[in-house]
């Protein structure tokens, strides 16, 4: 009796442990670049939100292709596409996660730093990675956490791990000054991706 308890045991607690890992694991990242088109996005002094959004979202599809992904793209040139499309886009996968990539603005123009939201626990853990590892490297800015972001129809309407990246601050000008320069961008993107990798 007690042999057939320890093989039941035993017998449970591995499939326990591969659901957890299917559960955890995923082969497919959307990509959500914010806005284009039509929108804008933030604006300041000639640089436009929804430029930086899609060249970022671009680097970080070939660092993740590189890395054995399967990458969907939301939009992957100058078009305006509304919140839900985006979310049914996202919708159409079951092993994926979703980050919808953002940059910043304020009234305040002394305002600056990254943060990222989410809308489930695993959203939170997936934010949490990707916010840590993008002040860790990116210096000389403010690590805004983590924050929920319910409000957002692309976090609330995707059924996916999802979470949305604010790299920056356009309003702030020594920031958008870093904004504006690729390497910054290239950095946000490997970043997102490192927080992408561990996640998996």
């Amino acid at each position: 009796m007690m042999f057939s308890t320890r093989r039941f045991l035993c017998l449970a607690l591995t499939l326990w442990a591969a659901l957890l890992t299917s559960a955890s694991a995923f082969r497919t990242v959307v990509i959500d670049a914010g806005h284009g088109g039509k929108d804008d996005g933030a604006k300041r002094y000639g640089v436009k939100e929804k430029d930086l959004n899609l060249d970022t979202a671009k680097r970080l599809e070939k660092i993740l292709q590189r890395k054995g992904f399967h990458v969907v793209m939301t939009r992957r040139t100058d078009k305006f596409l509304p919140l839900q499309q985006r979310a049914k886009i996202a919708n159409r996968y079951q092993d994926a996660v979703f980050v919808s990539i953002h940059y910043n603005a304020h009234k305040n123009t002394s305002v600056k730093g990254i943060e990222t939201f989410y809308a489930t626990l695993e959203g939170r853990k997936l934010a949490a990675g990707i916010q840590d590892l993008l002040t860790t490297r990116i210096k000389q800015t403010r690590d805004r956490g983590i924050k929920i972001g319910k409000q957002y129809a692309v976090l609330n309407k995707t059924r996916i791990v999802s979470v949305l990246v604010e790299g920056g601050f356009i309003s702030n000008p020594w920031e958008r000054r870093r904004l504006n320069g690729a390497w910054y961008r290239q950095m946000v993107a490997e970043q997102i991706a490192k927080g992408i990798l561990i996640h998996r």
